[in-house]
């Protein structure tokens, strides 16, 4: 088939590269965002996706809305037989979803009907989900709703963040939507409609879904650590300035604590919680690097009693 790829982050270069090695089917162009800032310096920079396109020497488009009539014209003069989507960040319109004889396909982050929305890989982490994976669909205009190609399954560790299991499962995917793209040329795969049962929700996280809540559970501080790293970051309060929490670990044995009470040895640093305590292991200061979260204690010299928490920003 004659193909169209819109994908714009990271995440979606690993499907890119399997549809342009399968040799099977023609990636006649990409669609993707913008260039954004992006440094220091905040200059324009093209995405990850753009980036490889043109290594490949892809035609890239990269209308400021998919509805722009350049934008259009030019999908209706490619005539690609099938579009595939993986994280491009705008909503299509209409009239380019019925432009392709196949239509849009996407892979998406989750075993749908769950975690439909921009963030499925953060809500699984964060909703404790033991298993999660990827699925292929065709595009409606709902939100990730419409029938399903094809989904493979991943074991979401312990230790995960939601930087962790999106790697792999950006790997694995990419595998799912070039194997959905072959059945769909020869005929052989169907799309199902989802359930109706089992249906959630996954919004984008916010800043303020990254607070942590030192008054929760410690699993709960954990899951939030976990699946808001790297992006947003989750972050507490100390000294009237943020501090991002990188990574810590559950002390299930130290209940001695009170909610968001430091106590820092030589080699480690533990903080209470609703229940027992965590371990920092590593945090990024305001206007700082990442460093290990014992080093930082030594710097700031933690007083006895001393908390973090609370939404005082100095």
């Amino acid at each position: 088939m004659k193909l169209v790829f819109a994908g714009t982050p990271e995440v979606a270069v690993p499907s890119l590269d399997a549809l342009i090695a399968s040799g099977r089917h023609e990636v006649a162009a990409v669609v993707t965002r913008p260039d954004a800032p992006a440094g220091r310096g905040r200059h324009l920079v093209a995405s990850p996706v753009a980036q490889r396109a043109e290594e490949a020497g892809i035609e890239v488009l990269k209308p400021a809305k998919p509805r722009d009539e350049d934008f259009l014209a030019r999908l209706r003069e490619i005539a690609p037989d099938c579009c595939a989507v993986v994280a491009y960040g705008a909503l299509l319109p209409k009239v380019a979803l019925d432009m392709p004889r196949h239509g849009w396909v996407n892979l998406h982050f989750s075993l749908l009907p769950a975690w439909r929305g921009a963030a499925p890989v953060q809500h699984a982490i964060l909703a404790g989900d033991e298993m999660t994976g990827a699925a292929t669909f065709q595009i409606e205009e709902g939100l990730d709703t419409g029938p399903v190609y094809g989904v493979i399954t991943e074991h979401v560790r312990p230790t995960d963040t939601s930087g962790d299991l999106l790697t792999r499962l950006a790997f694995a995917g990419s595998g799912l939507l070039a194997a959905t793209m072959d059945g769909i040329e020869d005929g052989t795969l169907k799309a199902v409609p989802q359930p109706a049962e089992g249906v959630s929700l996954a919004p984008k996280i916010t800043v303020e879904d990254a607070h942590v809540d030192w008054n929760a559970p410690a699993l709960r501080v954990d899951r939030v650590v976990r699946g808001c790293t790297p992006a947003p970051g989750a972050w507490t309060v100390f000294r009237r300035e943020r501090l991002k929490l990188i990574q810590a670990a559950l002390l299930p044995d130290r209940t001695d604590l009170a909610p968001g009470e430091l106590s820092a040895g030589k080699n480690n640093v533990h903080v209470g919680t609703g229940s027992h305590a965590v371990e920092l292991l590593w945090v990024q200061p305001q206007g700082k690097k990442p460093m290990r979260a014992a080093d930082w204690a030594r710097g700031v010299r933690i007083a006895p009693g001393e908390r973090v928490g609370g939404t005082d920003v100095g």
